[in-house]
């Protein structure tokens, strides 16, 4: 270890009190650093940014994650920082130097048939009560994009206070659900054939928790008006949705559990699929900028190259040596 390595990390374990395990990691990144350092045949005060640069590409090149990369450049600009109040150097060789960005992986999304097989999925052992709620649910979750929080948002009826506290509604005779999004943004979702279908059985045994109601006046409570409540006439929460969720996935025979976000995802590659229309699904998602929409274009080009894959002479023959015929190209 370098001598100024060691002053820096008595430095933080005993003036600035760290965590052990904070400075036993900042020792790990001085070692690799020192490392870098020795083989440009150079010590640690010479480092320059571009030395910082080339030891980054050197780390990415050998497979070190984007966000372990930063968290090493976190440790050394700690590092130089100090040398700089001790008086060592001038200019922090770290400053300005980024980790490679990390891809964002994509959101998960069922195929067509799973989303299917999920809808679809009847539990005749549960309470028909339940049973007919948790079907209500997948369909807005999957027919109308909902997320989560809009889905436990939703009253049975529009009202003054559902407007002022923040809640969406439904709207049978109109075929739509008013949801309150991210930032307060209210926007409006047709409801589809099978949801209209499902809400319907629902609101028939809805009624069977005491203590709800269908219709708003002076004084009703935000509990009593919840579209989805639980058995003890409470407004179900998000945990309690994925709970219901991950359960129903499993009985349907789904090879991963299911959980609210998937559902809306697969909401937007499904119509993306079907439609190519990206304003519309954005719109119909709530997302305020297109560009959080376009990541669903991603994902129908991997179900595309899935596909092509899958089913294409062409593709079949990429790598495999067999078969070939015809001269070089």
């Amino acid at each position: 270890m370098d001598p100024l390595a060691e002053r820096y990390l008595a430095y933080v374990r005993f003036e600035k009190r760290l965590a052990e395990r904070t400075v036993a990691l900042y020792t790990l990144d001085l070692e690799k650093l020192k490392r870098l350092a020795d083989s440009s045949n150079m010590n640690l005060l010479q480092v320059q940014n571009t030395h910082v640069r080339r030891f980054v590409a050197q780390m990415h090149g050998a497979g070190r994650s984007g966000r372990g990369i930063a968290l090493i450049l976190s440790g050394w600009r700690g590092f130089y920082t100090w040398l700089g109040r001790e008086g060592l150097i001038t200019s922090n060789p770290v400053q300005g130097v980024r980790a490679p960005r990390v891809a964002k992986p994509l959101p998960k999304a069922l195929g067509v048939d799973e989303a299917m097989q999920l809808a679809d999925h009847t539990e005749p052992g549960d309470d028909p009560w339940l049973e007919a709620r948790d079907a209500a649910m997948v369909e807005l979750l999957y027919g109308c994009g909902l997320r989560v929080a809009e889905l436990t948002g939703l009253d049975v009826v529009a009202s003054d206070a559902a407007a002022k506290q923040g809640r969406g509604w439904i709207d049978l005779q109109a075929g739509e659900v008013m949801v309150q999004g991210k930032g307060g943004k209210r926007r409006s979702v047709p409801l589809g054939a099978s949801a209209l279908e499902a809400l319907t059985d629902w609101l028939k045994v809805r009624t069977q928790v005491a203590g709800v109601l269908s219709q708003s006046s002076p004084g009703v409570s935000a509990q009593a008006l919840a579209l989805f409540p639980g058995q003890h006439a409470t407004r179900l929460t998000a945990q309690s949705v994925w709970q219901r969720l991950k359960r129903r996935s499993q009985l349907a025979g789904m090879a991963t559990p299911v959980h609210p976000h998937m559902l809306r995802h697969s909401f937007a590659s499904h119509l993306l699929q079907s439609s190519s229309d990206l304003r519309a699904v954005q719109e119909l998602l709530g997302h305020a900028s297109i560009t959080t929409t376009q990541v669903y274009t991603r994902l129908d080009f991997q179900h595309l190259a899935k596909a092509y894959d899958a089913a294409h002479p062409r593709a079949k023959r990429r790598g495999s040596g067999n078969n070939s015929s015809g001269g070089s190209r």
